[in-house]
């Protein structure tokens, strides 16, 4: 009889890898409990990593949350630069990435976690760096669709009245009739 040696080999994550799962990990976490009241001992038993980890991929919490805010918008443009594209019209592209930010919302944690970021920017280190990621993303929408500010500042509000419904679970009708 032959004996078989265990071939299998352990895969160990890479830093992205880790990084990528803390920041899902954050994202959960400040959604559920805002900046101040979320701890990275719980961000780090959400990752499976220890605390100490934490701080070898990020200096301090306040540059995870940043990280983890930036890590969002960056989705939201993404998804908003692929829904464009193609689109001849400013309004085709509006409607295009209004449809597409739909489907964002079935992120929850995404959605009260950009509540819980404007939420946190009343602390004056985080006020700066939350609002720029904003008006970088409502910048690129106007350049993406092309919209006039007008057009751009309904969408966005739009996009703000969504997330509410969303995180507060209302009942269809507090959906605008222009996105159902």
């Amino acid at each position: 009889m032959t004996s078989t040696k265990d071939t299998r080999h352990v895969v160990r994550s890479s830093s992205d890898e880790r990084r990528e799962q803390v920041l899902q990990a954050a994202v959960k976490e400040f959604a559920a409990h805002g900046f101040h009241a979320a701890s990275t001992s719980a961000i780090a038993k959400r990752a499976g990593i220890s605390q100490p980890y934490i701080y070898a991929l990020f200096p301090n919490k306040r540059e995870l949350f940043l990280a983890a805010h930036r890590r969002c918008i960056e989705r939201i443009r993404a998804v908003f630069l692929e829904a464009a594209s193609g689109k001849a019209t400013p309004e085709e592209r509006l409607t295009s990435m209004g449809r597409a930010y739909i489907e964002l919302l079935d992120n929850r944690d995404d959605i009260l976690f950009q509540l819980q970021a404007h939420a946190a920017a009343g602390d004056a280190e985080l006020r700066e760096p939350v609002r720029d990621d904003f008006m970088r993303l409502y910048d690129d929408v106007h350049r993406m669709s092309g919209a006039g500010p007008d057009e751009v500042a309904a969408f966005m509000a739009k996009g703000m009245l969504l997330n509410v419904v969303a995180a507060l679970d209302l009942p269809r009708e507090y959906t605008p009739a222009a996105v159902e």
